[in-house]
């Protein structure tokens, strides 16, 4: 996983574009600057974002390619961030986080709840959880996306993963993708927000 990860994010173009996911984007705009980390964060189009915004941004991902490409959109935006090379089974973090945006972080379904759980817990009280993804019902579309349905998501297992936040709200949205060009066109997805208990 890692090789297709580096050779996907070595090409020149970022793959999935420099701008930042329009929802993530549009929900972290809404939160005080804090701390944030983002997993499974790539080419770190948004981990940049944030960073612009006065977010102190810790990153991470296994692909050493997404983390060069990261660190110069970074340069190019006049910020910095701190980004790791490791998996989400290496993370290892303590409760500090004001905010943890899982954007596209797809994990086989063995995986996926060990992962969000394992989120929660890198978050302080009152802290916000941002996700999307795609739904089961993007299988077959060309819009981008794992093609294998159980790494897809569903409203009744991100509730089940979620289950110990707060003001949690899940949602189904229909929508037409314009990220780069791995993600364009109509698309399925899943959106949650969700508060850590204080």
């Amino acid at each position: 996983m890692k090789e297709f990860w580096n050779s996907r994010f070595g090409a020149e173009e970022y793959a999935y574009g420099e701008a930042p996911n329009v929802f993530f984007k549009q929900q972290l705009d809404a939160l005080p600057p804090g701390k944030l980390l983002m997993p499974a964060e790539g080419e770190g189009r948004n981990a940049v974002y944030a960073a612009t915004r006065g977010w102190q941004v810790t990153a991470f991902d296994i692909s050493e390619e997404g983390r060069k490409k990261a660190l110069r959109l970074a340069a190019k935006r006049g910020t910095s961030l701190e980004y790791l090379i490791h998996s989400f089974g290496e993370a290892d973090f303590p409760e500090m986080f004001d905010c943890i945006g899982l954007i596209y972080a797809h994990a086989p379904a063995n995986l996926r709840p060990v992962h969000h759980l394992k989120a929660v817990s890198f978050l302080r009280p009152g802290g916000t959880i941002i996700l999307e993804g795609f739904s089961k019902a993007q299988l077959g579309k060309p819009s981008g996306g794992p093609q294998d349905i159980s790494m897809l998501f569903s409203e009744e297992e991100l509730r089940k993963d979620f289950s110990g936040l707060a003001n949690l709200e899940i949602w189904y949205e229909e929508t037409s993708l314009d990220e780069g060009a791995y993600h364009k066109g109509e698309a399925s997805l899943i959106r949650l927000v969700g508060k850590k208990p204080l």
